[in-house]
């Protein structure tokens, strides 16, 4: 008699299933995979991974979700120390750049294999604005604090767009020769924050003054 299996075992084999699909998709890409490949790298037959998941369009679009929640709950985190506006972007900006390294397969499967019927998934689409707004909270902060100027939202895609660059060229093993990927980085955010901070208006020579000594504790 077949076991019948509680909402823990349930949610423990999703988990594999999904930790192995991860794996397929991002060695092999979407085309590579089917769900018999699926089933025989869980040691399942072919058709156990259809009690789960309709078809692996709709793995795809929960792996990555999982991966979307797993990078939010990372940049909320470091959001999250306390600090400065400018610390905790900056915390912002180390998270991203580890997590990325930390996890490549997962930071491909987000960013870089789009679903062309993403809203067809609630659960991507949620766990994709979750990220978005991750990656915007930071900026909205600085702009609040009066530390750069600009349209948040505007501002932390370039940021992001500049960022997401940069990983991408390192973990496609294009930064091999020259700077390094981390110094390029750190020199890509100073020039784009020193252009957002340039549209502040001018500050009175006490409070430049005042702002100088408070940076200086």
């Amino acid at each position: 008699m077949p076991k019948v299996l509680d909402e823990e075992d349930v949610a423990d084999f999703r988990e594999r299933l999904l930790a192995a699909a991860e794996r397929l998709f991002a060695e092999q890409g979407v085309a590579g995979v089917s769900m018999r490949r699926i089933a025989q790298a869980m040691g399942c037959s072919a058709t156990t991974p259809y009690r789960y998941f309709a078809d692996k369009e709709e793995i795809l679009a929960s792996v990555r979700a999982a991966a979307f929640d797993r990078f939010a709950t990372t940049i909320e985190a470091a959001f999250a120390r306390r600090g400065s506006p400018v610390e905790r972007s900056a915390a912002v900006g180390r998270a991203y750049w580890d997590f990325a390294m930390r996890e490549p397969d997962a930071y491909r499967l987000m960013f870089d294999m789009a679903q062309p019927d993403d809203d067809r998934y609630p659960d991507l689409v949620r766990a994709g604005a979750r990220a978005r707004g991750c990656m915007t909270a930071h900026i909205r902060e600085l702009v609040s604090a009066g530390r750069i100027a600009g349209d948040p939202d505007l501002l932390s895609h370039v940021i992001w767009s500049a960022t997401h660059g940069i990983v991408v060229l390192k973990l496609a093993g294009r930064l091999k020769h020259g700077p390094a990927p981390e110094d390029i980085l750190r020199e890509s955010m100073r020039l784009l924050f020193n252009g957002a901070r340039a549209g502040l208006p001018p500050r009175a020579p006490a409070q430049a003054s005042a702002e100088a000594t408070g940076s200086q504790t």
